[in-house]
């Protein structure tokens, strides 16, 4: 071998190589560790209207650690979404010694349960709800049913406004039958979403008797059961009645009561 020549050559280029690589590891290792990548600035931005700055340093204590070039984003970001209320974060590294940090925040649409929220996208999550804005509704479902219970609040709401009164609690129950409270008090049972306008069909008909129902029994009416096919059964304060639409005569006929504005239902209620 020592007598190669061309065998040295090659060794002796290996051995520059691997010199000048420990060359620069070496010249690396010194840049990195200079004070002036050394972190001295996080900048917090995007939406803040439940987050405080005094609560993000203190999930930041201890999980910032190394300087520009060895800061772990990865943890970095994981301490933040870790908060109440941040939905989701974004961590950069800007030249040549600060972090920014771009938060979004959940969008609360209402209480799920007794200690969660759930967002405008029908994600669960967990915050003070004290914390919450006033008067978000009461919306509750099986696990998995959050974002279809959200999707049907905004329905609710936007076909019972002739009312008068938002949906103030809305339920999916265990079989998936919905019921709806009212803010005024009233109560709904819409049953189970056989088809798929089932539910907005039983909202129209009540909305389209309405006028005729509040001038004959005021607005005093605690409970509507809307799972008969074409009526609805009420109840108020002092009494009871069943409403059905008569499809054949185009009108409804008064019996039972004389005082009454009600129709006998046909068909059984269907749950």
């Amino acid at each position: 071998m020592w007598n190669d020549s061309r065998q040295l050559n090659l060794l002796a280029n290996a051995l520059y190589s691997l010199l000048a690589l420990a060359l620069l590891a070496v010249a690396g290792y010194w840049l990195v560790q200079q004070p002036k990548f050394t972190l001295r600035v996080i900048k917090i931005s995007g939406e803040m209207e439940h987050i405080n700055m005094p609560t993000v340093r203190a999930a930041l204590m201890g999980q910032v650690r190394g300087n520009f070039f060895t800061v772990d984003l990865e943890t970095v970001r994981t301490a933040i979404e870790s908060m109440p209320w941040v939905r989701q974060a974004s961590v950069q590294r800007v030249w040549p010694n600060q972090l920014a940090i771009t938060l979004q925040e959940y969008k609360a649409v209402g209480l799920w349960g007794s200690d969660q929220l759930v967002s405008e996208e029908g994600e669960l999550f967990t915050a003070n709800q004290a914390e919450a804005d006033d008067g978000l509704p009461l919306l509750n479902g099986p696990v998995g049913s959050e974002k279809k219970v959200v999707d049907r609040y905004r329905d609710f709401k936007r076909w019972l406004a002739p009312l008068g009164s938002a949906p103030q609690v809305v339920t999916l129950s265990t079989r998936y039958a919905w019921r709806v409270e009212l803010a005024n008090g009233m109560r709904l049972d819409l049953g189970r979403e056989r088809e798929r306008d089932t539910l907005e069909v039983r909202c129209q008909r009540l909305v389209a008797a309405w006028p005729e129902v509040t001038k004959q029994w005021g607005r005093d009416i605690e409970y509507v059961d809307l799972r008969y096919p074409n009526g609805f059964a009420i109840h108020t304060a002092g009494m009871s009645f069943v409403e059905e639409i008569n499809n054949t005569k185009g009108q409804n006929q008064a019996v039972g009561n004389t005082a009454g504005v009600a129709a006998m239902r046909a068909t059984p209620a269907i749950p």
